[in-house]
């Protein structure tokens, strides 16, 4: 496949690499080290159109396609990695589901704002007891005259506290299990939701990750997403989605690894010579550049998938699987190369190894990723 970047892909990877090199990377190591959520990042995505990238026009977003979505994940985590989990959670776990799922009224209401980035999306669907066992949730929704209730408690949810809007997976009949599984929008604000503290994390450590808990919530049947009972397929298309986002997260963050790598081999010197002459050094370089390589490769092909409307679900998962493990072996190599320099806060490596781990757990971990890629195969091969 031909994989050449068109003229308005190299423009909005020219404006993303421009804000990255002129406005996230120079804030990053501050609030990865205060914890700091950076609002600032938000308004300036905002104002940079990147909130509403893959919605359609007609709802005030830029209507370009996966590529450019893998294109803007992997320049904003290159430069922050809190910032690009921000912005692949709004987009492709609240935002894009809204889009492909919601009635013409909820795409008016809650599309359009998060759209524009007035407001700010997030995605609940894992909880504390359950892990990658999705369909074991146990929040629950009854149905009360035009309303749900809703109680339960999400774990592990990006934007956390700073959203506005929710995409919320529960149970409204437990006893079909999965089949049982609907999708809610919820607003901040609404009576009986409340929050968690914050989680104090390895990485990622400006995304603000919290719990979010519901003590009898009433969300109106306007606010259910599709149909009753079709959650956990909206789900897991949305994770579908999402694991490209990831992958291309992984990349940018080994992108960041690997430049800094070379350009810090370049300059130290050991036994008379720099150490960018030596064999060692050289081959791990070697080995990130093309690993890197091959992870934007599959990538672009479950993008590209995704575009077309065919099935992608094995492409994602390979992608995220192969990109989120090369990005953790290779910030390590990272800060090998640094010595004793890449374990302190000094040099950024150490924050992209810290980084890069999150890749191999959040939105499916490696295990899960394996097992659809198992699953797709044995469907492949019938």
């Amino acid at each position: 496949m031909d994989y050449s970047y068109t003229e308005d892909q190299k423009m909005l990877q020219k404006m993303l690499q421009d804000i990255g090199e002129k406005e996230l990377k120079e804030r990053a190591k501050e609030i990865d080290q205060s914890h700091r959520f950076p609002r600032e990042n938000v308004e300036l995505m905002a104002e940079a159109g990147l909130m509403g990238l893959t919605v359609d026009e007609k709802y005030g977003g830029g209507g370009m396609d996966y590529i450019c979505y893998s294109l803007a994940v992997e320049e904003l985590s290159k430069a922050c990695a809190s910032t690009g989990t921000i912005f692949s959670a709004h987009l492709s776990l609240c935002t894009m589901p809204i889009q492909d799922w919601g009635s013409d009224e909820q795409k008016e209401k809650f599309l359009k704002p998060l759209a524009s980035g007035e407001k700010l999306g997030a995605f609940a669907l894992s909880e504390p007891g359950n892990g990658s066992d999705a369909a074991a949730m146990n929040t629950t929704a009854v149905e009360d005259g035009d309303n749900f209730v809703l109680n339960g408690s999400k774990a592990w949810i990006t934007n956390g506290a700073e959203a506005d809007i929710y995409l919320v997976l529960a149970q409204t009949d437990k006893e079909l299990k999965h089949k049982g599984v609907t999708g809610f929008i919820v607003e901040k604000g609404t009576e009986g939701f409340s929050f968690g503290k914050p989680e104090d994390k390895l990485g990622i450590r400006a995304s603000s990750t919290t719990q979010l808990h519901f003590d009898n919530c009433k969300i109106p049947k306007a606010n259910v997403l599709g149909q009753v009972g079709d959650g956990f397929k909206i789900a897991m298309k949305t994770l579908d989605g999402g694991r490209v986002g990831m992958a291309s997260q992984a990349m940018g963050i080994a992108r960041a690894a690997f430049e800094e790598s070379i350009a810090y081999a370049n300059e130290r010197e050991a036994f008379g010579q720099k150490i960018l002459d030596f064999q060692a050094i050289q081959f791990k370089l070697a080995n990130m550049s093309t690993d890197i390589d091959a992870a934007r490769y599959l990538i672009y092909a479950a993008a590209t998938a995704h575009d077309r409307g065919e099935q992608f679900s094995r492409l994602s998962a390979q992608a995220k699987v192969f990109a989120s493990e090369m990005a953790m072996k290779h910030t390590v190599e990272a800060v090998q190369i640094h010595g004793g320099y890449g374990y302190t806060t000094e040099y950024n490596v150490e924050r992209y190894m810290r980084d890069a781990k999150i890749t191999e757990i959040y939105e499916g971990t490696s295990e899960i990723q394996r097992i659809v890629i198992a699953k797709a195969l044995q469907k492949e091969m019938l």
